[in-house]
């Protein structure tokens, strides 16, 4: 591979839109607005770049959701983008990875400062650097000459992403609420794997028999469908907890009643069932417990393994395509698998999530890339989000039967991703 350029950053702008949503209920709470927050880079040969990134407040740091209005808590992370930015312009740098490593430090310590939290969770600084680590990428990749994504990948990185996928499961997610018969609905459009939200509003005794009741449910309706995705031939459940569950007990009632109900041995995954200073074993749980939030780094990533955690759910949509690679082929050394979860992002981000869920090694039991995607399910004004995306209407951008086809003219394509939107360059007409 040829020598990498410097690349210097010569101008810098940022802005937002804000998107209204159906409200999506986790975490004990919701969201009603989702901002997509941008970021406009300048290099000194005059190439310019729009990253995009969309901001997950709840998802990355309750505490903050909690102590500010969802309008200020999006605020908050939104300054953080912006003094990335600041840190940026007349500076230089040589590819992404070592730009992030540079940058997150300095982004966290201001974002303690700035929300009053010193305790402010590293995946909230990370959410903040999505657009400048997209807009990153994309002047990387022109800079450089590369024009598909695969050229793009560091070596160092590139077995744990390798892997070319011919289709990639579209993972809707039900929030905590959701009733049987809408799941069932989902599986009657050919959607095989669902992504339940668990832990209830309430007490961990009101939560459990929530959850229990929830899972009887779901089981009853859709435990009997059949898909050729799965080595058992069985629709694969996947449940997350968000941090949810405070004791490890209260978890083995809701997989008792599993084994009871007979529904333990579909349940392919159960996501972040605690909160990330709980150091719990979950080796010997019987299922395959995946870490998501509470793997912000690829150090927390490893500690998690050492915890017995069995799955990453990864997303370089949240928490940078950057830390993305490290974590990814941190698990393919260690053989733990991973999938691709959402942060309800609109649809170039589907497509930049998808990169990666295409090219991780097969999950266990699985014949098809993982990647979860719920802003159809969310976004008031998702028809008009899927305008933006400069491949609008590809055949890999739309659902069918429940997969999304990533077949030779999607890594072509690289999924459209390395192309300009007509929309967000508007956006940045006058800079």
């Amino acid at each position: 591979m040829p020598k990498e350029k410097t690349i210097r950053i010569k101008d810098v702008s940022s802005d937002f839109e804000r998107e209204p949503l159906y409200p999506y209920r986790f975490k004990g709470s919701a969201i009603t607005k989702s901002w997509q927050a941008l970021a406009y880079l300048k290099s000194d040969s005059g190439i310019h770049k729009i990253g995009m990134g969309t901001q997950g407040v709840l998802w990355s740091d309750s505490t903050v959701f909690a102590n500010h209005s969802e309008t200020a808590g999006n605020a908050l992370m939104y300054a953080m983008t912006e003094r990335a930015l600041q840190m940026m312009k007349g500076n230089s740098f040589k590819n992404p990875v070592q730009l992030v490593d540079d940058l997150l430090p300095e982004v966290l310590a201001y974002g303690k400062k700035i929300t009053g939290n010193p305790d402010l969770r590293t995946t909230f600084a990370l959410n903040s650097l999505v657009p400048v680590d997209n807009a990153a990428w994309l002047l990387y990749a022109e800079e450089n000459g590369m024009t598909k994504f695969d050229d793009m990948i560091p070596a160092a990185y590139r077995p744990g992403l390798s892997y070319h996928h011919e289709k990639v499961a579209s993972i809707p997610s039900f929030s905590v609420g959701t009733t049987a018969e809408r799941i069932k609905q989902a599986a009657d459009e050919g959607y095989f794997i669902l992504k339940l939200k668990t832990g209830a509003a309430g007490t961990q005794s009101e939560m459990i028999e929530k959850d229990i009741a929830f899972l009887t449910a779901v089981h009853k309706a859709i435990g009997h469908y059949e898909t050729p995705y799965t080595a058992s031939g069985k629709i694969p459940y996947y449940f997350d907890a968000n941090g949810r569950y405070e004791k490890k007990e209260t978890l083995l009632r809701f997989l008792d009643h599993a084994k009871k109900i007979g529904a333990f041995d579909q349940i392919a995954v159960i996501e972040e069932p605690f909160g990330e200073e709980n150091e719990t074993y979950v080796g010997d749980l019987g299922v395959r417990v995946a870490a998501d939030e509470s793997a912000h780094t690829v150090e927390d990533a490893a500690a998690r393994i050492e915890q017995g955690y069995g799955a990453m759910a990864v997303k370089a949509i949240a928490k940078t395509m950057s830390m993305t690679m490290k974590i990814t082929q941190l698990a393919y050394e260690r053989k733990v698998p991973c999938f691709c979860a959402d942060l309800t992002v609109n649809p170039i981000l589907v497509d930049w999530n998808k990169a990666v869920a295409a090219r991780l090694p097969p999950f266990p039991g699985m014949s098809i890339g993982l990647q979860e995607t719920n802003g159809h399910q969310y976004y008031k004004n998702w028809e008009r989000l899927e305008t933006y995306h400069p491949m609008n209407g590809a055949n890999w951008t739309e659902t069918v039967n429940g997969v999304y086809v990533t077949d030779k003219s999607f890594y072509e394509k690289s999924g459209g991703i390395l192309m300009p939107s007509p929309h967000y360059e508007e956006v940045f007409a006058e800079v």
